[in-house]
């Protein structure tokens, strides 16, 4: 028994060596662009060397297989190997002849031809994907929403999925929203809402979605040659615009209202007074700047904008030592309801500083300070001895306060700023904002102060730095 089945192991490898050839498939032929097909080597022989494929028509193999199998035909056995390599072809292509070993000699198998198709929407297949847009002709900036649904034939398998989003060039990307899944009698619906709007003028396009689906075609056994997974790609429709500048060179478009508001009307001297500018309705807010006005003899700070979807706000800070008042804020804009070009404004706002002496009331001090006229000519010698008087009186007083002035400074830095209290992080910046641009010691302090007074996070003040930094500009 032993010895016949040598003879029939013999008689197998014999046979199967008058049988060797070499056949190459492509299933399928036809290939939709995206999708993935299979290159299939079927080797008969006994002694096989499989032969290395790096890629197929330029293209990388993205997975490969291979079955083994013996059949016997009219009393005959006969040895085959099937060897798989899955590619997705970018365009058609003739995939030349392949070159086995078989039993020490070499068979090339026949060239076969794959056939490339360009992507289609098939609003029949098992699964499609359509854009919706509101609009086809629009302005640079107008919002606009484009609804994209993928629906899935009902009883339709699926293994696995993968879904590519178009990279929407030349659009900004406002929103998306989370999938709504829907049902009826024929598919299963997943719905998903993009906000957009177009940067700039033109004929643009959003290229088609993708949907790769893999579903199972084949059967593991001996005979078959069909991978078990096979993926396919289904593809949405192409949607096409026009967009239009926006006139008089305006940058802003859509339907807004705009507020202006302040705590309060009457503040403490260098006290910060928050104002608050609202604009509310629809449009391109991401493309509205910051409302910072310049405002002589106040400091004004800003912070960031925040957006909301149907919103804007911003934070205005003044601090001020006298009476000032907080300019109109305007918005210019394209009205897409009426097509106008409109400009909304917010009303000044008259701030009042306690204690405040103005200018003016200065001057008329000033005035009245200045000596009396003199009428008589006999009284002129004596006022003239009289402002000798009190000039060599100021001049003495001057040079002892400017003796007790620097015995000052030599004391402690606290002390020498009696004026005010430096643990008065306003006070401190608004008396270092005069020298921030020359001295970089002075921008560090400043940022500080500023990061102190108007976030919640603290930072310590470098207290050694800003005692020089007084010291070096005589600040009191």
């Amino acid at each position: 028994m032993k010895n016949l089945g040598k003879i029939l192991t013999l008689l197998i490898l014999f046979l199967s060596s008058l049988n060797a050839s070499v056949t190459a498939s492509v299933t399928p032929n036809d290939v939709y662009a995206g999708d993935m097909t299979s290159y299939v080597l079927t080797i008969s022989g006994s002694n096989v060397d499989k032969p290395v494929i790096s890629d197929i028509c330029g293209n990388t193999i993205t997975a490969t297989g291979s079955q083994t199998s013996i059949q016997s035909i009219n009393g005959e056995y006969k040895k085959s190997y099937s060897l798989t390599y899955q590619f997705t072809p970018k365009e058609s292509c003739t995939i030349s002849a392949v070159g086995v070993m078989i039993d020490g000699k070499t068979e090339y198998s026949n060239s076969v031809s794959v056939n490339v198709l360009p992507r289609t929407q098939d609003l029949s297949a098992d699964f499609v994907l359509e854009f919706e847009t509101s609009a086809k002709e629009l302005y640079v900036g107008e919002p606009f929403s484009i609804t994209l649904l993928l629906k899935q034939k009902r009883g339709a398998q699926v293994v696995d999925s993968k879904f590519t989003a178009p990279a929407f060039k030349g659009f900004w990307i406002k929103s998306e929203s989370k999938a709504q899944r829907t049902q009826d009698s024929e598919y299963l619906t997943t719905k998903i809402v993009y906000e957009l709007a177009a940067q700039r003028e033109g004929t643009h396009s959003i290229d088609a979605a993708e949907l790769k689906i893999a579903s199972r075609v084949g059967s593991n056994n001996w005979a078959g040659r069909l991978p078990q997974i096979r993926w396919r790609t289904y593809y949405s429709n192409q949607v096409d615009f026009r967009v239009k500048a926006l006139p008089q060179n305006v940058k802003i478009i859509g339907d807004f209202t705009i507020k202006a508001s302040v705590e309060k009307g009457e503040i403490n001297p260098n006290e910060a007074l928050n104002l608050k500018i609202e604009i509310k309705g629809s449009g391109n807010f991401e493309d509205i700047e910051s409302f910072k006005p310049f405002v002589s003899d106040v400091n004004v700070f800003d912070e960031k904008i925040q957006l909301l979807k149907d919103s804007l706000s911003q934070k205005i800070v003044f601090v001020s030592e006298q009476d000032f008042i907080i300019p109109v804020f305007t918005l210019k804009y394209f009205d897409i309801n009426t097509k106008e070009v409109k400009t909304i404004q917010t009303e000044p706002i008259e701030i009042k500083v306690k204690g405040n002496v103005s200018k003016k009331e200065l001057s008329i001090t000033r005035d009245e300070a200045i000596a009396p006229k003199i009428v008589e000519t006999a009284k002129t010698v004596v006022v003239e001895k009289n402002n000798y008087l009190y000039l060599s009186l100021a001049f003495i007083l001057g040079l002892a306060m400017g003796i007790v002035g620097m015995f000052l400074k030599s004391r402690n830095f606290s002390k020498k700023s009696k004026g005010f209290d430096i643990k008065d992080e306003k006070v401190l910046l608004i008396k270092l904002l005069p020298f921030k641009d020359r001295d970089q010691d002075v921008e560090a302090l400043v940022k500080v102060l500023e990061n102190n007074i108007y976030s919640k996070e603290k930072v310590p003040l470098d207290k050694k730095s800003l005692k020089a930094v007084f010291k070096k500009y005589d600040i009191s």
